[in-house]
This record gives structure tokens, sequence and C-alpha cells, in this order.
């Protein structure tokens, strides 16, 4: 009988460690997205800013629509690759998030 409760309470701490080093992978995860999605806004932010002004120095419509297009292709590509990056990190964390429930899981078998 105090072998089970021994081995609950050993199982109990396992879990208990198991959910910290989860939650300290989700938080590090976290902060690491925040910061890229820090850094996208603020180069977006100058980008646009460049674009306005090449906008108002534009002598000619054409090169107003070159100017426009341009930052459009731009905005456009920087979008996708930030999109990708923000999926990558995300993908990261849940398997960090899921691997000392796997190695758990290990254990138990």
């Amino acid at each position: 009988m105090m072998q089970s409760f021994d081995d609950a309470g050993k199982l109990g701490k396992e879990m208990a460690d198991t959910g910290l080093k989860s939650f300290a992978s989700v938080s590090k995860n976290m902060q690491a997205i925040a910061v890229e999605a820090t850094e996208y806004s603020r180069r977006a932010f100058e980008q646009s800013g460049s674009a306005l002004e090449k906008l108002v120095q534009a002598k000619s419509p054409d090169k107003a629509m070159e100017v426009q297009m341009d930052f459009a292709r731009q905005a456009y590509e920087g979008f996708v690759g930030q999109t990708t990056r923000m999926s990558e990190l995300y993908a990261d964390m849940a398997k960090e998030v899921y691997k000392p429930f796997e190695m758990l899981g290990a254990k138990a078998r």
C-alpha cells in the first residue's frame, strides 16, 4: 500500500515538473513571437514612411504609380515572409511544449 502512495507522489511530482517545463517553453516562445511581431511592425512602418516620401517627391503620375506598385509588391512579399516566419515560430513552440509530455509518456511505457 505504501508503495502505491510513493508511486503516486512521484508521478504527481513528475507531472508538475513537466507542466512547469512546458509553461517555461511557452513563455520563452511567446517572447520570441512578440519580438518578431514588433520588429515586423517597425519595418512595415518605416517602409510605409519611405514610400510616402517617395510618393510626395514623384514628379509625374507614372512615377507615382511606379512608387505605389513597388511599395505594394514589397509590402506583400514582406507580409508573406512574416506569415511564414510566424507559422514556423508557432509550430516550433507546439513541438517544444509537447516534448516534456512526450518524454513522460515514454517513461510510463
